[in-house]
């Protein structure tokens, strides 16, 4: 699956930081951070997809 995700300019720095001090290029880094989540156990991914949700909640509103 071939998935598109739009970051924050601040966000985009702070991975391509992250991605420089690894070695690594952003989006290897992007897609393993994104792996690493859903292959997490089920309640542990809950908690972050509910946590993620509720942080945006506003915005996901806006956009029905």
């Amino acid at each position: 699956m071939k998935l598109a995700i739009q970051l924050s300019e601040a966000q985009e720095k702070r991975l391509a930081e992250i991605a420089s001090r690894l070695g690594v290029p952003a989006e290897s880094l992007a897609e393993a951070a994104v792996r690493e989540l859903v292959d997490q156990s089920s309640a542990e991914f809950d908690q972050v997809a509910d946590r993620l949700l509720a942080k945006n909640r506003e915005l996901y509103e806006r956009l029905r």
